[in-house]
C-alpha cells in the first residue's frame, strides 16, 4: 500500500475524542502488545485506536493472528522504508480528521513522525513513552530524541524506574514513571482440568514438570542460556519455548542433544493457555525493559526464575521466585531446580498490586487529562 493512498482510506468513526497509540509496526513484541492492551483497556472509558506507521492491515493480521481481535481499532499508515519527510504532514491531516483527544507515541520512530504531527494538528494531549533507553547510549540518537521532544512537546514517560534514570542521564529530562501492566482477568491461575487440557492441546505430557519461556528467538532473550541450563538440570523436566525469530535454527541445533526435553511450540495466539500448561516460568534474558511476559506468568500464579537485568527487578515478586545473574547457565539451572522443588509461593498478589493493566491505563488517561 502506498503512502499516497493509505491515510485517506482510513475509516475510524469512533475516533473523535479518542486516544491514538502510535507504534512503528504491528509485529509480535512487548511494546506492541502493551499498546494493543492499553487501547483495549482504555476503550472501556474512551475510544482508543492503535496506529501503525508501517504495514497494511490484512498482511499484519495474517502474520500475527492475535491482531484479529483488535481489528476494529487498528489504523495503518503504510509508511515506506527509510525516511519519509512528508509523513508528519499526512499524519497531521489524519489527526485533524479524526480529532483525537490524545496521541500517545511509543519509541523513537513514532515520536519523530507522529509527535510533531499531533502538535501541528492541535492535539492538546500528547504523550510519549520510552520502553527502553539502550538506543540513547548513541549520542547522535540522544540528540535526535531531544530535538523531537522539543518539537512535539509531549508528556515524557518511562515504563520502569531504570528506564527513567537512563533517559534522564542521556537527554537531561526526567520522565514520569508508569509501570507496564497486564490484564489480570485474562491472565489468572488455571485449575488442574485447564492445565491438563492446555498440555494436551500443546502436545506436552501430563506427567512431567514443564518450564516455559515466551520470547522472540533472538540472542538478547537468552533462550540459548536456558537450553544450556536444561543440560545441567537433573530429571526429565521439559523446557517449552513459545516464540519465533532469527535464532530458531541455531537453538534447535543446540537443543538436539537433549532429546525431547526441549520443545519448540512456535508463535502462539493463546498465551493464557500456554501459561496454564506450565509449572515454572523462565526469563533468561541478557537485557530487558519491563517484560510483559514476566507479569503475565506471575498473574497466572507461576513462580519465575529470571535474570537480574534491566527492568526485571521492578516486575518480579521476590517472595515466590529467584533472580540469577545473566550469562550463567549453572546458576540458572540451580534456580530452576529449586523452583521445581516447590520452594516458591504464588506471585499473583504482587502483580495485582504492582503490574495491573487497569492501573496503567488509568494512570496514562490521568496524564492525558482524560481521567
Amino acid at each position: 500500500m502506498s503512502n499516497a493512498t493509505a491515510l485517506p482510506l482510513v475509516v475510524a468513526p469512533a475516533a473523535t475524542g479518542a486516544v491514538i497509540h502510535v507504534v512503528q509496526h504491528l509485529a509480535p513484541g512487548g511494546l506492541e502488545v502493551m499498546a494493543l492492551e492499553l487501547a483495549r483497556a482504555q476503550s472501556v472509558r474512551h475510544p482508543a485506536l492503535v496506529l501503525s506507521l508501517e504495514g497494511e492491515q490484512d498482511a499484519a493480521i495474517a502474520a500475527w493472528p492475535r491482531l484479529e481481535e483488535h481489528r476494529g481499532r487498528l489504523v495503518f499508515a503504510g509508511k515506506r522504508p527509510g525516511l519519509d519527510p512528508a509523513l508528519p504532514f499526512r499524519l497531521a491531516a489524519l489527526f485533524r480528521r479524526l480529532r483525537p483527544a490524545a496521541v500517545h507515541t511509543h519509541h523513537v520512530g513514532p515520536l519523530l513522525y507522529a509527535g510533531p504531527a499531533a502538535r501541528l494538528a492541535g492535539v492538546k494531549a500528547r504523550l510519549h513513552t520510552e520502553h527502553d533507553a539502550w538506543h540513547l547510549a548513541d549520542p547522535k540518537r540522544a540528540r535526535l530524541v531531544r530535538a523531537a521532544l522539543a518539537v512535539a512537546a509531549p508528556v515524557l514517560i518511562a515504563d520502569a524506574p531504570h528506564v527513567a534514570a537512563a533517559v534522564e542521564a542521556a537527554i537531561g529530562a526526567r520522565p514520569q514513571v508508569v509501570l507496564n501492566g497486564v490484564d489480570t482477568d485474562r491472565f489468572r491461575p488455571a485449575d488442574q482440568a485447564a492445565k491438563a487440557a492446555s498440555r494436551a492441546a500443546l502436545g506436552l505430557p501430563g506427567d512431567r514438570a514443564v518450564i516455559g519461556i515466551a520470547a522472540r528467538l533472538e540472542r538478547v532473550k537468552g533462550v540459548d542460556l536456558a537450553i544450556a541450563a536444561m543440560g545441567q538440570l537433573p530429571g526429565d523436566a521439559i523446557l517449552a519455548i513459545a516464540g519465533a525469530g532469527g535464532e530458531a535454527a541455531a537453538l534447535r541445533e543446540q537443543a538436539a542433544g537433549l532429546g525431547d526435553r526441549v520443545r519448540f511450540l512456535g508463535l502462539l495466539g493463546d498465551m493464557p493457555g500456554f501459561y496454564a500448561a506450565l509449572d515454572l516460568y523462565c526469563l533468561p534474558s541478557r537485557n530487558e525493559g519491563l517484560p510483559l511476559a514476566l507479569l503475565e506468568a506471575q498473574a497466572c500464579g507461576l513462580p519465575v526464575v529470571a535474570t537480574e537485568v534491566g527492568g526485571v527487578p521492578a516486575a518480579f515478586d521476590p517472595a515466590s521466585g529467584a533472580l540469577v545473574p545473566a550469562e550463567d547457565p549453572a546458576a540458572l539451572a540451580a534456580a530452576l531446580g529449586a523452583g521445581l522443588a516447590g520452594r516458591g509461593g504464588n506471585p499473583r498478589a504482587f502483580v495485582l498490586r504492582h503490574g495491573s493493566l487497569a492501573v496503567a491505563a488509568r494512570d496514562y488517561l490521568t496524564l492525558a487529562g482524560m481521567s
